[in-house]
């Protein structure tokens, strides 16, 4: 599976367009997270924590989007936006959505 945030791909021709697919994850950030990324807050540094469940998120919702153009037959998903938001009561929840046009190619 192609994937890639342009509308197309060099040295190849979309045959199809499949339709639009999507990849949501939505994960809990605990208290040992929070506690941690505080900490480095007032020393300074990354927060590695944050990093490694952004990133891990990251990776599930572009599954969860490969997995629903495969059912589609693509072969490709082009244009594809990744977007972050915190939700829930004290931001304690952070959502990663992922959204492309799944294709075929000639």
């Amino acid at each position: 599976m192609i994937l890639t945030t342009t509308p197309k791909i060099d040295g190849r021709e979309i045959a199809e367009y499949k339709g639009i697919v999507f990849g949501e994850v939505i994960t809990g950030v605990n208290f040992f997270k929070d506690f941690g990324a505080a900490v480095r807050n007032l020393i300074g540094g990354r927060a590695e924590s944050y990093e490694n469940e952004l990133m891990n998120a990251r990776e599930e919702a572009i599954q969860e989007m490969v997995t629903r153009a495969e059912k589609l037959g693509a072969d490709a998903v082009v244009g594809i936006d990744v977007d972050y938001e915190m939700l829930g009561e004290n931001n304690g929840m952070m959502m990663v959505s992922v959204s492309g046009t799944a294709v075929s190619l000639k």
